[in-house]
């Protein structure tokens, strides 16, 4: 909890300089497609800023350019003070360009280069002279120069240099931050610390599944740095009660505090960096959740897109949330007590959901 910064009611304050140190210090918000409530990059940081405006991170991304989008687990805004551990990974995807683009030529990465260059940042609704193609499969887009713009993104060719809703802007990544030399590419050696660093801060106690979550190729080098640090004393392994064969470590200042949560109450979106690591958050915090959307209606437990509700450290409900947008209000879908509880705190969760709702339809 401490880790996650949801011990405090405000513990980075408001305005842009808020969300860049959220960002920061999670290490990357997780973009998401899925538009039934806010967008999770929103929520995530709105669960930690009650005074978050989506100007904010709009400002970080467009104009101070201190926050960028690549692929961590998921698409994500990551601060851009840590780019050079993202380098190796573009000039991987240069040397070899994936199939799931289909076939893009150095001749097409060419042209839109020059697009680029003569025309500055272009979204993909600003090139009208593509020959429209068939998808080859339901995420395509039939427009190729998406396809272009989508490799030279992963090749950091190309930055995201705004973002509304989920039409991207793009810009030549040289132009966008105004590079008068490109960032060092880490080393094999420090992206595995940087890992490590990164779900140290973040999550308090980590394992190999957390600080490599959809990423294990990266466990070797993790380990690595892991027993060398446990060989100096930086960090002590762990035992969770109940779990024998998951090992997990934390550094020995934050094992010796002792910090007192407050029943704070939290609607956190299902991608929240607390909730998106499902076995630790069962195994942690006594909660299974399941994300539902891709479920047959009849077998649904939780509902569409249920938010866990925290209230402490404890999960004590779940709630189907969507925004009517026609008529501006929020739609309570289904409610799922995982716990029992008093009136007091079924009192703050209500008013927990006015803040939320206010905060969902922009009052």
């Amino acid at each position: 909890m401490r880790a996650q910064r949801l011990d405090d009611t405000a513990p980075f304050g408001s305005g842009p300089e808020a969300a860049h140190a959220a960002i920061a210090h999670l290490g990357y918000v997780q973009i998401d497609t899925i538009n039934v409530i806010e967008r999770c990059h929103h929520h995530i940081l709105y669960a930690r800023i009650p005074a978050y405006r989506r100007d904010d991170l709009d400002q970080l991304q467009a104009r101070d350019k201190s926050v960028f989008e690549y692929w961590t687990h998921a698409l994500s805004y990551v601060p851009s003070a840590d780019l050079r551990y993202f380098v190796p990974a573009m000039k991987a995807w240069r040397a070899n360009p994936s199939a799931w683009f289909g076939t893009v030529s150095k001749a097409e990465v060419a042209a839109m280069t020059r697009r680029l260059e003569a025309q500055g940042p272009l979204s993909i609704r600003d090139i009208d002279d593509d020959e429209l193609v068939d998808k080859t499969h339901p995420w395509a887009s039939r427009k190729p120069s998406k396809r272009v713009l989508q490799l030279m993104f992963y090749q950091g060719l190309v930055a995201i240099a705004a973002r509304d809703g989920m039409l991207k802007t793009y810009d030549l990544a040289d132009r966008h931050f105004g590079w008068e030399t490109r960032p060092r590419p880490a080393t094999a050696r420090q992206i595995s610390a940087y890992l490590l660093d990164r779900a140290l801060r973040s999550q308090g106690l980590v394992s190999l599944d957390s600080i490599c979550h959809l990423n294990a190729k990266a466990k070797p080098g993790v380990r690595e740095v892991i027993e060398a640090r446990v060989r100096r004393g930086q960090l002590v392994p762990v035992r969770i009660a109940g779990e024998d064969k998951l090992a997990f470590w934390g550094d020995p200042e934050t094992l010796a505090a002792q910090p007192e949560i407050a029943d704070r109450v939290h609607i956190l979106s299902p991608f929240d960096p607390l909730i998106i690591l499902r076995k630790r958050l069962k195994l942690l915090f006594g909660y299974d959740h399941v994300f539902e959307a891709y479920i047959p209606q009849a077998k649904r437990q939780f509902g569409y897109f249920a938010l866990p509700v925290l209230v402490g450290d404890r999960v004590v409900a779940a709630i189907d949330l969507k925004t009517d947008r026609v008529a501006n209000r929020l739609l309570t879908q289904q409610w799922t007590w995982i716990e029992d509880v008093g009136s007091q705190t079924r009192a703050a969760i209500d008013a927990a959901l006015d803040r939320f709702s206010a905060f969902q339809l922009g009052r």
